[in-house]
């Protein structure tokens, strides 16, 4: 006789409602700025992140023609089983970490589109496969968490998203940044500052000059308006991670990259140039994360 399971019991001993609770974590603009204070990591730029990711998995080191190789594991597929793992391209893979290593400290690297170029079966492919599970799983450990943030929308009683995922630290106007950051920064080595460049997204800076408007020029009332909430990367759901599959180039269409106006929403909103009647459904707007 088949014993029996209950339900309730075997669902309540698997399931853990203290991550749940840590993954779904969400406060106001001034705690945001207290995990900040505290963990100024959480506020590393995405090759900041990359680079840290693959470093946390370690390295070996070994001699090839008197070259020193380091070998990265990471690309060993740890997570995956090694159903991933990538051989025999040692060299190949320490001079790719090396241009997240260049971007992470801000040498010029970060404003460029890295491209993987290769014969086919050089596993361009399960490279990018192997970094965009480790961002996911990344994301959800609590050295590799960030954030971002919702405006309340009080009139309809919702929360909007920030559609580019961006940092909550942008919403502190551009020439007061330096200075709102420099407490945080002065006690932090230069790679480990936190720089927080370039303005809010079209749509969270319209938002943003009409509650200051609304309040006189007071953006510390205009923060009330804001919800953090963590923010889990998933290609799945499209959430910091991009995917892009190319066509034939005479079909190709570039809006596919950059996002594309919402024709049904100019009769809404009055103007095409109103960045609500824009979608930024774009994969380098999903993937971004300054």
């Amino acid at each position: 006789m088949a014993s029996h399971i209950n339900v309730k019991s075997a669902l309540a001993r698997l399931q853990d409602q203290e991550a749940f609770r840590e993954l779904k974590w969400e406060g106001s603009f001034q705690d945001y700025v207290d995990i900040v204070t505290e963990s100024p990591d959480v506020a590393r730029s995405a090759y900041q992140r990359l680079y840290d990711m693959i470093l946390g998995y370690g390295t070996d080191e070994y001699i090839d023609s008197k070259k020193r190789i380091v070998r990265f594991k990471f690309f060993d597929d740890p997570d995956g089983g090694g159903k991933d793992a990538v051989y025999g391209l040692d060299l190949p893979l320490m001079k790719l970490v090396s241009v997240f290593k260049s971007a992470a400290h801000r040498y010029g690297t970060e404003r460029r589109v890295i491209l993987l170029h290769g014969p086919v079966g050089s596993s361009k492919s399960t490279i990018a496969r192997l970094l965009k599970k480790g961002l996911e799983t990344y994301s959800r450990k609590p050295e590799g968490r960030l954030y971002t943030f919702s405006w309340i929308d009080e009139e309809h009683g919702h929360h909007i998203n920030c559609p580019m995922n961006e940092d909550p630290l942008r919403l502190v106007p551009l020439h007061v940044r330096e200075e709102f950051l420099e407490p945080i920064n002065k006690n932090l080595s230069y790679d480990k500052q936190i720089h927080v460049e370039g303005e809010l997204d079209p749509f969270c800076r319209h938002r943003f000059e009409e509650l200051e408007r609304k309040y006189n020029g007071d953006w510390t009332q205009v923060l009330n308006h804001v919800r953090v909430r963590r923010l889990l990367l998933s290609e799945k759901d499209r959430v910091g991670i991009g995917t892009f599959q190319p066509k034939d180039e005479k079909n190709q269409d570039s809006t596919e990259l950059t996002g594309d106006i919402n024709y049904r929403k100019i009769a809404e909103f009055g103007s095409e140039s109103d960045p609500r009647a824009f979608n930024f459904d774009g994969e380098f707007n999903i993937a971004n994360r300054d």
